[in-house]
């Protein structure tokens, strides 16, 4: 197998972060890492609260507006219809509220979702009868794969589908804007899980058409962790509710979803500067980085472990990718969380050890502060450890 040639380093970009590297973090895609000057500008925010509490708190709404107004255009999303949450978990939990769903109504997602969004889904299953259906689409799906399988689970009951952007066990890139035109007109919902999209590939919130779209601003685009954006069409602002109700209800959506009162918002408010930074490193120059060391991260690993990569065309933008275990070795979630936990104390390793549909992937990520050798640590440690 011939290795794809790794990038030349970004000056500089590793001396942003804080990260422990005694350890090879190649899991950049679960928690992110924040830069120096976003944890920086965060702390100023954090001392300037605690010196005047209440004058903090009677600038926070317009902050958010502010801070809001900075980071939309990274999406293409337009800042009055696009609110701050802490994670797409939470922006889900919103929209699935705001539908006013009822018994018999249907929820369409793919067997490729993430489980904390099925988790909320079935709390409506629970409280309300909700009917929560899951199509199967192939590993390595082509376009018109995915959009046939959301089409072919549709009924007449169906309210709502729920679609990932990037799949996050899986790292696939699914269409979701032929998707949105496909459920126009059919009074059919769409929520885009985009968690892994801001910052990691070029999007325009907008120009999808979806009715819901989320993304997390702490993974790619280096904000402050529990900081993501919920995006809504104009249909569906004046219908979206807050999860908590409080003083910033009556202004309606966004502040009505953003301010809780004495909640902590220097996270939010500090978002602009990990957008900024990635700005200055350089958008398209980070994103092209990033795909070429994780390819190469990809190719080293499944050389040493003797197995096929698992790649479709939409592959390769991305700085994460998949690489298959040896049959049976991670076939439960239990076994994906016992392989991570011994490659992470025998390799000094962190990576995402993965189980779908009963077969177990590592999905390596990469970002500014990752070096060739890093993938080569874990390519060498990997086939002795999985002998043992």
């Amino acid at each position: 197998m011939n290795l794809p040639q790794p990038p030349e380093p970004i000056p500089g970009a590793k001396a942003l972060f804080s990260l422990d590297f005694d350890v090879a973090h190649l899991n950049h895609g679960s928690l992110g890492a924040v830069p120096h000057p976003v944890q920086h500008a965060r702390r100023l925010l954090m001392d300037e609260a605690e010196r005047d509490p209440r004058a903090f708190a009677a600038q926070v709404v317009t902050r958010l507006r502010l801070a809001r107004e900075a980071v939309c255009p990274l999406v293409g999303a337009p800042a009055e219809l696009t609110a701050f949450t802490t994670n797409t978990t939470t922006g889900v939990a919103l929209a699935l509220r705001s539908m006013d769903l009822s018994e018999g109504d249907e929820v369409l997602t793919t067997d490729h979702g993430y489980p904390s969004i099925d988790f909320n889904i079935a709390a409506q299953v629970r409280r309300l009868g909700v009917v929560h259906k899951t199509v199967p689409v192939p590993l390595t799906p082509t376009d018109t794969q995915v959009v046939e399988a959301v089409l072919s689970g549709l009924t007449p009951r169906t309210r709502l589908v729920v679609l990932d952007q990037i799949t996050s066990a899986t790292a696939r890139v699914f269409p979701v804007a032929e998707v949105a035109r496909q459920l126009r007109g059919r009074g059919v919902a769409l929520l885009v899980d985009g968690a892994h999209v801001p910052g990691h590939l070029p999007v325009d919130v907008a120009a999808i058409g979806a009715d819901f779209w989320i993304g997390n601003l702490h993974k790619w685009a280096y904000s402050p962790r529990g900081t993501a954006l919920v995006s809504v069409s104009e249909d569906w602002r004046d219908r979206m509710w807050p999860l908590v109700e409080s003083y910033g209800h009556e202004a309606g959506f966004p502040t009505a979803v953003e301010f809780h009162g004495t909640d902590g918002y220097t996270g939010w408010i500090a978002a602009p500067v990990g957008p900024a930074v990635l700005e200055q490193l350089g958008v398209e120059r980070v994103q092209l980085h990033n795909a070429q060391l994780a390819a190469y991260g990809q190719a080293v690993i499944a050389k040493a472990l003797n197995v096929e990569t698992v790649d479709d065309e939409g592959q390769g933008r991305l700085g994460m990718r998949l690489i298959p275990l040896p049959d049976g070795l991670v076939t439960t979630q239990a076994d994906a969380e016992a392989l991570w936990q011994r490659i992470r104390r025998n390799l000094g390793v962190e990576v995402a050890v993965t189980c779908w549909n009963g077969r177990g992937f590592l999905r390596v990520a990469a970002n500014v502060y990752n070096r060739p050798a890093e993938y080569d640590r874990l390519a060498d440690g990997l086939s002795g450890l999985l002998a043992v």
